[in-house]
C-alpha cells in the first residue's frame, strides 16, 4: 500500500485529473499526500540570447506557482485529505525525484496529456516518461486526451 504519495502538480487539465486520482488513492490507502510545484529556475527566463535577470519577474512567477499549489492543497483538503506542499525551483525531473527521496515517497503521481503531432511531442518532451526512468519509487501517470 502507498503510505506517502507525491503529486507533481501544475494546475493544468492533466494535473487536475491527476489530483482527482490522487484524492481517491490517498483516501483508500489512508496515505500522506504531498504536492510539489516545480518552477523553472530564474535562468530559464533569461533565454539563450542572454538578458538581464529580473527579480520582479521571478517573484511574480513564484506567486503564480504558489497560487497553483495552494489551490491544489485546498482541493485535497476539501476532499478529506491532509496534504502538505512546496514550490521548488529547478528542472522538473530533478526536483520531483529529489523531493520524492526527501519524503520517502512510495508513489509519484503526474498528469500527462497526449499530444497530437509528432512535432509537439518532440518539442515538449515527456516529463512523465523521464520521471519513470529516474523515480526512486512507483509512478502513476494519469492520462488525459
Amino acid at each position: 500500500m502507498y503510505k506517502r504519495i507525491l503529486l507533481a502538480y501544475d494546475g493544468s487539465d492533466a494535473g487536475q485529473k491527476a489530483l482527482l486520482d490522487t484524492q481517491d488513492v490517498a483516501l483508500w490507502g489512508h496515505s500522506e499526500v504531498y504536492l510539489v510545484a516545480v518552477m523553472p529556475s530564474a535562468m530559464s527566463f533569461v533565454g539563450l540570447e542572454g538578458g538581464v535577470y529580473d527579480v520582479e519577474l521571478e517573484e511574480r512567477e513564484k506567486k503564480k506557482y504558489q497560487a497553483v499549489l495552494d489551490d491544489g492543497l485546498r482541493r485535497l483538503s476539501e476532499s478529506g485529505n491532509t496534504a502538505r506542499g512546496e514550490v521548488v525551483v529547478g528542472e522538473a525531473i530533478d526536483e520531483i525525484t529529489k523531493y520524492a527521496r526527501k519524503i520517502g515517497a512510495d508513489l509519484v503521481v503526474v498528469g500527462h496529456k497526449h499530444l497530437e503531432s509528432w512535432a509537439a511531442r518532440w518539442w515538449r518532451g515527456s516529463i512523465s516518461g523521464a520521471l519513470i526512468e529516474h523515480s526512486p519509487c512507483s509512478v502513476l501517470v494519469v492520462i488525459t486526451h
